[in-house]
């Protein structure tokens, strides 16, 4: 108990006298924003999370005004964020908080955890930042913190790992600021005890077991690793008279809702040519007036999948009658949500698509 202590004594120390990390939601205690900039800090870098929250705070100040959005408006701002579910969770949750909340999100922790995309770690932000109630975070910083600190060597992604974290997060955690413990043990996973850390800044250092055993580049441990599924896409990007043809994506796969060019995905790389895709169009019954144009995709890594692929530019001589979907000019494409992977090829081509 003593050492627990101690290095609740010592972060809180460091906290008050040395964090400068600076952030637009810090210290807030509107439940709203603090939920707001931690479903967009999910799978998301705070450099790039920042844009994305003032954005939203600035087009929704209010959980009624997101709740009241459409659904498409809502996409749109999201677009380039991606792990789109967090975007249909946030439109459902905003929703219920309207509906059976009068518009004030739940002060309990459970009735917090218990709305759509919110998890132990984002329930125990908003119960302690703005309700002042005694719930430990626990994260990546926060983990390879506690692990480093007191040394421990448990796989924290193996269950026992789990409740042994969650355990000792919840006896450091100073309950009469919760808050304030919680932001400071973030702050300082993300700034001081990074991945590669910087031990000579740390005024942990001295009592830090992993630092006086050489094993700083060894904790956290972790038990699995994540074997990434290869994808290829292959997006046949159809002009006809000024218009451009998509469809949505509505199974229940990655970017689902968002608007994509017709797909054709394959298990291997396609490694087409111009007599390959001459063959492909000719059994949709679909005849080029120019030719075609292969450009190969940039890949795109997701947490469980990469995803390869082309951009194949097509001007039909004739609208084909073989695609369902949607011819759009440019202003209509420009309301459309699209995912980065688009948006990597569309920034980098003059091709009649800088208007996505």
């Amino acid at each position: 108990m003593k050492q627990k202590k101690l290095f609740r004594e010592l972060l809180l120390k460091w906290h008050y006298g040395e964090n400068k990390r600076a952030m637009p939601w810090k210290g807030e205690k509107d439940a709203y924003k603090v939920w707001l900039s931690e479903i967009i800090l999910q799978q998301t870098r705070v450099e790039q999370g920042w844009n994305y929250y003032e954005k939203f705070i600035q087009q929704y100040p209010t959980v009624i005004q997101l709740a009241n959005a459409k659904d498409e408006a809502v996409f749109k701002l999201w677009e380039g964020l991606g792990y789109y579910t967090r975007c249909r969770n946030l439109l459902h949750t905003a929703r219920v908080v309207r509906d059976n909340y009068n518009g004030r999100f739940p002060s309990d922790y459970n009735a917090i955890l218990n709305l759509k995309g919110i998890g132990n770690y984002t329930a125990a932000a908003i119960a302690s930042f703005c309700f002042n109630q005694p719930y430990a975070v626990v994260d990546g910083n926060v983990l390879r913190v506690l692990s480093r600190f007191f040394g421990i060597e448990n796989p924290i992604d193996s269950t026992e790992g789990k409740k042994l974290f969650s355990k000792l997060a919840q006896e450091c955690l100073d309950a009469a600021g919760p808050g304030e413990y919680n932001q400071s043990i973030m702050d300082f996973g993300a700034t001081v005890c990074k991945p590669v850390p910087v031990c000579r800044q740390c005024p942990l250092q001295k009592n830090c077991i992993a630092f006086n055993t050489n094993k700083v580049g060894i904790l956290p441990v972790k038990e699995k690793s994540i074997r990434k599924k290869e994808r290829w896409f292959t997006y046949f990007v159809f002009s006809y008279k000024d218009k451009t043809f998509v469809q949505q994506r509505t199974a229940k796969d990655i970017w689902q809702n968002l608007y994509e060019f017709y797909l054709e995905e394959t298990l291997t790389d396609p490694a087409w040519n111009h007599q390959k895709i001459k063959h492909w169009l000719h059994k949709k019954n679909i005849f080029p007036s120019k030719e075609t144009v292969i450009i190969p995709a940039k890949k795109q890594v997701l947490t469980h999948q990469v995803i390869h692929g082309y951009f194949i530019l097509i001007e039909p001589k004739t609208l084909p009658s073989a695609l369902k979907g949607a011819w759009l000019s440019k202003k209509e494409i420009k309301h459309k949500a699209f995912p980065q992977f688009i948006h990597q090829f569309t920034g980098k081509t003059n091709l009649q698509l800088q208007f996505l």
